[in-house]
Parts: C-alpha cells; sequence; structure tokens
C-alpha cells in the first residue's frame, strides 16, 4: 500500500527529473513542477494549452524560502500573510533564480506560502519552490477534488500523487492579492 512517505519520494524523483506531477495543495489539485526548470515549465504550457505570456502560482514552504526567490519582499505582503486564516496567494513584484515563463510579462510573480501536510514536506524536502496551477485545460473550469479532473490531464501527468485521492470534499482556489513595491495592495480574487 502506497503511503504519502511512498508519494514524496516519487515526486521528489520527478520534480528533479524536470516532470509534472499531479498533487493536491492546501486548495485545489494542481499540475506542478520544479519552478527553476524551464523545461518543466513548457511540459505544464503544454499539457494545459496556456498562454506562454502568462505566469505561474508557486508554493514554498516559508518565509526562508520565500526570500530567495523574491526581491525585496513588500512589509505588507509579510501583515498579509500574518494576518490570513486561509491560503493567500500574493503576486510579488518582482522574481528571481525561477524559469523562464514562471514570472509574469511584467516580472511579478504568484506566491503562496502553503500551510498543507504533503507540501509543505514535498516542499521541504524538494528545497525549491513547486508550481501549482489548477489541474485542468487554461480557460476550463479548475475541479474541486481529484473526482472532477479530467483523464487527459491524469494521464499528462508523469506521476499522480495517491494521497487524497478519495477526499471528496469541495475545495476552491485562494484568493490572491497584488502587491507594489511601495506596499500598496490591490485584492484580485477572493
Amino acid at each position: 500500500m502506497m503511503t504519502i512517505e511512498d508519494d514524496i519520494r516519487n515526486s521528489i524523483k520527478i520534480l528533479k527529473d524536470g516532470g509534472v506531477i499531479l498533487y493536491p495543495t492546501d486548495t485545489l489539485w494542481g499540475l506542478g513542477c520544479d519552478a527553476t526548470s524551464s523545461v518543466a515549465i513548457e511540459k505544464i504550457i503544454k499539457i494545459k494549452t496556456r498562454n506562454e505570456s502568462k505566469g505561474f502560482i508557486l508554493l514554498v514552504n516559508g518565509v526562508a524560502m520565500l526570500e530567495r526567490y523574491i526581491r525585496d519582499v513588500p512589509r505588507t505582503a509579510y501583515e498579509l500573510t500574518g494576518v490570513s486564516e486561509s491560503p493567500l496567494t500574493i503576486i510579488y513584484p518582482e522574481g528571481k533564480n525561477l524559469a523562464p515563463g514562471v514570472c509574469n510579462a511584467d516580472g511579478s510573480v504568484a506566491i503562496r506560502i502553503c500551510n498543507e501536510e504533503f507540501c509543505n514536506e514535498l516542499i521541504g524536502r524538494f528545497r525549491k519552490p513547486v508550481v501549482s496551477t489548477s489541474a485542468n485545460i487554461s480557460g476550463m473550469s479548475s475541479p474541486a477534488n481529484f473526482s472532477e479532473i479530467s483523464q487527459d490531464i491524469i494521464r499528462s501527468a508523469d506521476y499522480v500523487v495517491k494521497y487524497r485521492q478519495n477526499d471528496r470534499r469541495k475545495f476552491s482556489a485562494s484568493p490572491v492579492i497584488k502587491v507594489e513595491k511601495n506596499g500598496v495592495f490591490t485584492i484580485i480574487r477572493m
């Protein structure tokens, strides 16, 4: 029987090899890859038939990792993260040390500090941010749980995590807030 440990080991191997995983996050199930690998990013763009100029959401396991991939984190971002009771994605003004295609056309990048057992362990052991884009073709509705993911998406992943596949709770995307360098923020999605 597969365990969380098996899923983490298998996922890390795929991520290190530039592959794509299908995995549960603190919100929706996502397609994930190494956010520093241009080869892996190209694979996800192809799977999702996604516009190459649109950036991705990344998951990190804490502030220390966040700071390695964001140039000058605005104080407001720390404050918003500290008071949010649910998963919160923040669009930061400027990413760094990431693969081409990860950031938006203006250089900004969306990152969420993940607080979910599987993701935290996976990201912590992988030691790099992991892309988290909804497990669907661009423009289609996001699946609320594993049972709603299309077979085409499932087949496209190099590894499908077993953990939480039978969880039928309905999950939704996180709120998204864009924070400017000067600390001014805009709510993008609630």
